[in-house]
């Protein structure tokens, strides 16, 4: 194992903060984890935001191919960690082997994806609309339109994907990508796998003389020294995966500054499965094992997990009742991500459980041991699921709510109670799905899933990761896919701008050789303007 310095990583250099230290604790016995961490202070806040602010010139006009081979090298450290970070997420994490490699792949396409965006320019989005000075009652000027770095962005680390949605996740590859200084607040969970993934991205702007302002990370909580980052008057936008109540409070925090911020953030949500009466009738015991392994993969720690189930009843219903209840009992207990989850999970679980209107499908068989999370199905009506709101909030672990669907209209009158949602599936035969229920699905959910579990988020550029409030902050951006860098920019319009002044993607000669939508037409040629 390696040697932990537990300090945070500022401006190229390593600040201890706080004199008192913190450990990880492994949720498999949590038992302490070796390395000794040290909690950021407001220094410490100050002198990476100072640092960011300071760079971030540098940041946003440095070429697109340096921060592509930045992103690149970041990809290739992370990859020559090896068994060294495979083993430190295993002990602060519990997650499994084969999850980690396949979360470090996940990690390191993202990284590719986004250097391929950043050295091929496409994210600027290059508008030109020429010059028509005889044109009456009024001449129209030259305008040209691109986007451009917001700002130093201040990232936390995720405790459901210590890789994919923390130190080098998507936030901070979109928000490099695009010239934008990164401050990670690590997650206090898993400590040292930050600090060697953070310890990996400065090597890699130090191999490549990169300043050092690119990029920092901080140890510490969120409710104090992450509100100092949000707060602080040089960050200009906040990149968040985790609780409501967290999620929240960054919200409101940025919404209170003298100059209010985006917090771009994703929260929680019950992923609602719709199964139509032909679909139980014809696949129960099919769709019900299926449902079941989505609900507990990953001891049911995914943000799409699927937590309510609308059950059509008739034909096959029971028999769905059945097979998910024999499938959830066979799910051994496992360690969930840290002992704030589990608790807050057995807490839920215990709420559910015992309310009037709810009775217990199935739970695991086996008995959990402290910090493990145990599969747990329970059932209610839609009379009791609408009289009581805490019926309907997440329960974040292997938990479902399976509710009795007597009559189609309730589909609607459910749904329509949710709020937003991350996904909504449905189950269906063929010609089954009528539109109107598929529109009341889009209206709710940021992706809609047809026949399959929302389990599983392809990082692609036809993906959508998000939705309408609660299950995040701002339904028109997604978190995942090359479409995520669109949070960390805006739009820019320079009017009658001589062109050796212009930045070089809306210059006549076009010497980037990129596509621009020059008088409503998609080109790479050049310009010609009137003398």
């Amino acid at each position: 194992m390696p040697t932990f310095h537990g300090h945070s990583l500022i401006d190229g250099g390593r600040r201890r903060g706080s004199a008192t230290p913190f450990q990880a604790l492994s949720p498999m016995g949590l038992q302490p984890l070796p390395g000794d961490f040290f909690l950021a202070t407001d220094a410490e806040v100050n002198a990476a935001l100072a640092a960011a602010r300071r760079d971030f010139a540098a940041c946003r006009n440095c070429p697109g191919s340096a921060r592509a081979d930045l992103l690149e090298t970041i990809a290739a450290n992370l990859l020559a960690l090896g068994d060294v970070l495979v083993e430190r997420i295993h002990l602060e994490c519990g997650l499994s082997e084969a999850r980690i490699h396949s979360e470090r792949a996940r990690t390191v396409h993202q990284l590719r994806i986004f250097a391929a965006m950043a050295r091929d320019h496409t994210w600027l989005d290059p508008r030109i609309e020429t010059a028509l000075p005889g044109r009456q009652p009024l001449p129209k000027p030259d305008l040209r339109r691109l986007l451009v770095p917001i700002g130093p962005v201040v990232v936390f680390g995720s405790s459901n994907f210590p890789l994919a949605y923390s130190v080098v996740g998507g936030d901070t590859a979109s928000a490099l990508a695009t010239g934008n200084p990164v401050i990670v607040k690590a997650h206090g969970a898993h400590p040292g796998t930050s600090e060697l993934v953070a310890e990996a991205v400065l090597a890699a702007l130090s191999s490549l003389g990169l300043p050092a302002g690119f990029f920092a990370m901080l140890h510490g909580h969120g409710e104090t020294i992450g509100i100092s980052l949000v707060k602080h008057p040089d960050t200009r936008a906040v990149g968040f995966t985790g609780s409501f109540s967290g999620g929240r409070a960054l919200f409101d925090a940025a919404a209170s500054r003298p100059d209010p911020i985006p917090v771009f953030a994703e929260m929680s949500g019950l992923n609602p499965i719709v199964l139509l009466p032909g679909a139980v009738r014809e696949r129960s015991t099919e769709i019900a094992t299926l449902i079941a392994q989505s609900i507990t993969q990953g001891v049911g720690q995914f943000c799409t997990k699927p937590g309510l189930i609308l059950l059509s009843e008739g034909p096959g219903a029971e028999d769905f009742r059945c097979a998910l209840a024999a499938a959830i009992t066979e799910v051994a207990p496992a360690p969930m991500l840290h002992a704030g989850i589990a608790e807050s999970y057995v807490a839920g679980c215990q709420h559910a459980s015992g309310h009037p209107a709810v009775r217990v499908l199935a739970r695991a068989a086996a008995a959990p041991d402290a910090c493990e999370g145990a599969a747990l199905a329970v059932v209610t009506d839609v009379a009791g699921l609408l009289a009581d709101d805490s019926l309907r909030h997440e329960v974040f672990g292997p938990f479902a709510m399976v509710v009795s669907i007597t009559a189609p209209a309730q589909i609607e009158t459910v749904l329509l109670s949710l709020g937003g949602q991350l996904t909504a599936s449905v189950f269906a035969m063929p010609g089954e799905l009528a539109p109107e229920l598929l529109d009341s699905l889009t209206q709710i959910a940021g992706r809609v899933i047809v026949n399959g579990v929302p389990t599983g988020v392809e990082v692609c550029s036809a993906i959508n990761h998000g939705g309408p409030w609660p299950a995040t902050t701002d339904s028109r951006f997604t978190s995942v896919g090359p479409a995520a860098y669109l949070r960390f920019v805006r739009p820019v319009t320079y009017q009658n701008t001589p062109d050796a002044l212009l930045p070089p993607a809306l210059q006549n000669a076009n010497p980037l050789g990129i596509a621009r939508l020059l008088n409503g037409v998609w080109s790479t040629a050049g310009v010609t303007t009137a003398d």
